[in-house]
Parts: C-alpha cells; structure tokens; sequence
C-alpha cells in the first residue's frame, strides 16, 4: 500500500473534488497510466491509496476538480483509459479532503491461526461499538500466524484495549493495542526474560534433573510463577536441593538449553533495525552469559549459583533477581542504553516479570500465566517469538527481504 497526500488545510471543505476509482487484474503501469491521463487535465493530486490482494488491485485518487468545462471529458476518457487497460473505473464527484480522524488513535494487532471471518467479524464490531472508527487494515504476516493490523481513530486506547482483550481469549484469537504515534516506531530497547520466554526450558529444572530432585524443583517452580510463592524464598529453596553437583553439569545444562522457535530471528531482526536487546532472568549467569555470547546481547543480568573447590555449593551469590529487580534492571539497561522507558519493550511470562512488563513503554506477555495477560499491554499465546516483532509493526516480508540481502 502507498499513500501521498496534500495538507487537507491546502484543501478548502467546500473545494469540489473527486474521487477516481480504478479496480481490477494488477498489472504494471496501471498507476502511471491513470495519472497520466489525469494530467492532461490540469489536476491536483489530494490523496492516493492502493492495495493489491491476490492480484487485484484497488487505486483509489483523490484530485482536484478539472477547469470548468472539461469534468465531462475527464470522466470519458478515465473510463475509456480503464477499458482498455481491462479494469473499471468510478468517479465520485465531493467536495474537499478525507473527513479529519476522530481523536484517539491506536494500531490494533489482531493474530490467528487461523484467523477466522467470525473473530474478524467480532473484532469489527467491537471497535464500532467501543466508538472507534477503521481507517486502514493491512496484513503483517501470513504465517506461522496470520497477523493483520487495524489502524483505528475516535476512541482512546485504554478502552479501546479493554474491550478487545476481554473478546479475544472467547475468539481463540491474540489482540494487541497500542497508541499509534512516533513512540511506537522509536522503540529501540527490548528486554526479555529467559525461562519459558528467550528459552523453552527452566534453568533450574535441568540442573535439578541432573540433581535427581525435578518434581520437587519443577512443583516450586510452577508455585511461584503464580505468584503463590515469594520467588526469593522459592528460588533459595530450590537452589539448596542443587547442593553438591558437580559444576561440570553447567556444561551440560547449557547444552540442554533449547531456543524458542522464533528467538533468533526476533533478535537478528531486531538488531539489524538499530534496538539494543537484553535479558533478564531468575535463572542464573551460567546460562545467560553463554546465551549473551550466542546470540549477540547487549546486556544480561541473572543470579550466580555459587561453585566452590568444583561443586554447586547449594546458594546463590549477589543481588537477588526477582520480580522488583527486574524492573530495576530494566531501568538500569534503558539508562546505560540512552533510551527512555518509554521506548523499551519488555517480554515475559511469569508472576515475577508483571513489574518489568508494566515499567516497559510496552509490555508482552508471552505465552503467558493468566494473571500476566490480564496485566500486560500485549499478549502473545502463540509459541513463536519472533510473533513479537509484528506488534512493532514490522511484516514478515520485511524480515524475509532483510535474510536473503544478508545471504547475498
């Protein structure tokens, strides 16, 4: 889709206008072909939209009314033009430019997989009834999710979030709102966490594993992403039941570690468009230092297991990282990168991360507790990372475009 437009204040509302329509098999040189013939005419070009879907095309261009005495002509020759061009054509005779927005603005992400008429159709509906006008819909994405944006005006995005979120657990469907604006393009920090996020693992499971202890590990774990537990005391008591591995078995965790589907092209994607990427986690620097090598971060922060004379002594070393830290953290990183909070992104899943989500400019619950998606600004419920990069308004075909120049 592309768009150029004269400043509606250039426009007086009572200037007569029209609106030319053209519609048909896409071809090249369909859009040069029309404003060529509007040339002859002497008109102003207002506005112009075109969308092609499979291999159809809509070019809609909005101009200003010809010299007295030649509309009839225009219109005849715009229609024997299309005809010959195979399309059709209408022309709508107005007055002025686009009526002006309605105030409030935000980008709605809706994602399905499928995504069904029925979940497009509530989603519709939903935005009408909130008070909002559609004012554009473009695809993202076709897969792994279909991912479609919605640009809505005339209701703020708070509500406007709120009612939507409510439908789309009902739909089977992901929905992200956010305001539209310069703040959503200047994003250039991301956090995220490690532990069921960035990995598919928790860390500390696979040392229990090794340990012989992960029921008692994984049934603590699973307390205090709830947020049943307090996670300092949690994480200590899990952490005691390590003592006495030999910490060779960091080697072999780190070998264990398994990628979300979707983490590396989040990340290589994200840094070719400038953003400085970290994590964040209650796991530990034996894990994450290795992924910060991997994977090229920009900053990690965890807790250490503590090894002494070649064994997990049982206890963590330092500052504990836990669900206040990691927003502290979270501030540290945006500091440290010279990008206000209101231009970071942050990731998680789990009870301990709600503080870090809600310092964020945007905060994601991915694949999420209940609690966190309710609390969050954006949810993702599908097991794919690099869906992330589509509430950031960036297409899969962007991303494709962007490997293959790197393969070149």
């Amino acid at each position: 889709m592309s768009a150029s437009q004269t400043s509606s204040s250039d426009i007086p509302a009572d200037v007569p206008t029209l609106l030319v329509k053209i519609f048909g098999k896409d071809r090249p040189g369909i859009t040069a072909g029309l404003f060529d013939t509007l040339a002859a005419y002497s008109v102003d070009v207002v506005d112009i939209e075109q969308v092609v879907t499979r291999g159809r095309m809509v070019l809609c261009a909005l101009v200003t009314e010809p010299p007295p005495g030649l509309e009839g002509d225009l219109r005849a020759t715009v229609h024997s033009w299309a005809e010959s061009m195979k399309m059709q054509a209408e022309i709508i005779s107005g007055l002025g430019d686009n009526r002006p927005r309605g105030l409030g603005r935000s980008l709605v992400t809706v994602l399905g997989h499928p995504l069904t008429a029925e979940a497009t159709a509530a989603i519709a509906a939903r935005i009408t009834q909130t008070g909002g006008n559609i004012d554009r819909i473009f695809r993202l994405a076709k897969y792994p999710v279909t991912a479609v944006e919605f640009a809505v005006s005339g209701v703020e995005t708070e509500p406007l979030r709120t009612a939507l979120v409510t439908d789309a657990a009902r739909l089977g469907i992901d929905v992200a709102v956010v305001a539209a604006g310069l703040y959503r393009r200047a994003q250039r920090l991301v956090v995220m966490d490690v532990d069921s996020t960035l990995i598919q693992d928790e860390v500390i499971e696979l040392f229990a594993a090794h340990a012989g202890c992960e029921d008692k590990v994984a049934e603590v774990t699973a307390a205090a992403m709830r947020g049943e537990l307090d996670f300092e005391q949690s994480l200590h008591a899990r952490v005691a039941l390590l003592e006495g591995l030999d910490a060779s078995v960091v080697d072999k965790v780190r070998s264990e570690v398994r990628l979300t589907p979707g983490a590396r092209t989040l990340i290589r994607t994200l840094k070719r468009l400038g953003y400085q990427v970290g994590v964040v986690s209650g796991g530990f620097t034996q894990v994450t230092d290795d992924l910060k090598e991997r994977l090229g971060l920009d900053f990690a922060h965890a807790n250490t297991l503590e090894i002494v004379d070649g064994r997990l002594t049982g206890r963590v070393t330092g500052e504990i990282v836990d669900r206040a830290g990691k927003a502290r953290l979270l501030r540290r990183f945006a500091a440290e990168a010279g990008v206000p909070l209101s231009q970071t992104v942050a990731i998680g899943d789990g009870a301990n991360d709600l503080d870090m989500l809600n310092a964020a400019g945007l905060g994601v619950a991915f694949n999420a507790k209940p609690v966190v998606r309710e609390a969050a600004h954006a949810a993702v419920n599908f097991p794919f990372l690099d869906t992330v990069l589509y509430l950031l308004g960036i297409t899969r075909e962007e991303v494709e475009a962007a490997d293959i120049l790197d393969l070149g």
